[in-house]
């Protein structure tokens, strides 16, 4: 397979040396025509799939934090709000988030038929930071708990922006939920 790595260059080198000499100019038109709509659709790809490595890497963060509460480690510890993002959340997230900007909602309710695991609607105060109050309620053993992870990840503008719903910002919200009944500890 390497043996064929210098052939393939050489093509393709080729290839690239006929476009430089072209005179005519209609290489140069097609380019020009169809490089921009490329170029776009190429970065819309890359930040979907960013987006959505990011989404997955969040949900996984809170379905691992859920775990911590079902099985009463959060409760028997008793860990702090701060200490649950320091110690457990941002471990996972760190290499995608920033852990200061990552807000997290835990909550408990009597059933699963009341439980709120809908994305929440932020507010800003006047100098743009998010005003929402979280709750944080370890719960006890047979409560309905639901964890929410909630971030604002920057999303890139341009023609394609339109993709990602947009908070107005320039960031659109990406949540991490996880709902479950607390078990006997």
């Amino acid at each position: 397979m390497l043996r064929n790595l210098p052939k393939y260059f050489r093509r393709r080198a080729r290839h690239v040396s006929r476009f430089c000499r072209a005179r005519r100019g209609a290489t140069a038109v097609e380019f020009a025509l169809v490089a921009p709509a490329f170029l776009a659709m190429l970065i819309a790809i890359f930040e979907t799939a960013i987006f959505l490595l990011a989404q997955q890497n969040l949900q996984n963060a809170a379905v691992e934090t859920g775990r911590q509460f079902m099985t009463g480690q959060v409760q028997n510890n008793g860990t702090t709000e701060t200490q649950l993002l320091n110690n457990t959340i941002c471990p996972l997230i760190q290499a995608l988030f920033t852990c200061s900007n990552l807000m997290v909602n835990v909550q408990t309710y009597s059933d699963f038929a009341s439980a709120n695991a809908s994305a929440p609607t932020l507010t800003y105060n006047s100098n743009g930071t998010v005003s929402n109050t979280w709750s944080y309620n370890a719960g006890s053993p047979g409560d309905i708990m639901v964890v929410q992870l909630i971030y604002q990840w920057p999303i890139v503008g341009g023609p394609f922006g339109y993709v990602l719903s947009n908070l107005g910002n320039g960031n659109t919200e990406m949540m991490g939920v996880t709902a479950f009944r607390v078990e006997p500890y």
